[in-house]
Formats: structure tokens, C-alpha cells, sequence
């Protein structure tokens, strides 16, 4: 997901991304732990879209600060 993408997004969508990507996550370690991860790389994908999205959000709140 770009941040194009997530900025494009509303605020209420960008908090259900986001949980549903944390939830993801959790299930992705689960799944290493077990040794049934097929993708290991999805983990890093993972991680880099919830930091894109938290980014975006604190973008948005030092905008609203500044205005």
C-alpha cells in the first residue's frame, strides 16, 4: 500500500487498515512460530504498511496543529 494510498483514505479507514494489519502481523508470528509461515517476507511488508499508515496519521495531527 502507497502512502498516496493511505492519505487518500479516510481517518475511520485508516484506523480499520490499520488494526487489520496489526492483527495480520500477530498472525504472520504465530505462524513463524509454528514453522508454517509460507512468505517470511510478508512480515517485513507487514511492518512497513503499519509504519506508512502510523506515519501518515502523525503527518495529519502536525497539520491540524498548525493550522
Amino acid at each position: 500500500m502507497k502512502a498516496s494510498e493511505i492519505r487518500a483514505l479516510s481517518a475511520e479507514q485508516r484506523t480499520k487498515k490499520l488494526a487489520e494489519l496489526k492483527e495480520e502481523l500477530f498472525n504472520l508470528h504465530f505462524q513463524q512460530a509454528i514453522n508454517q509461515l509460507d512468505n517470511p517476507m510478508r512480515i517485513k511488508a507487514v511492518k512497513k504498511d503499519i509504519a506508512r499508515i502510523m506515519t501518515v496519521e502523525s503527518e495529519i495531527e502536525l497539520d491540524k496543529a498548525n493550522s
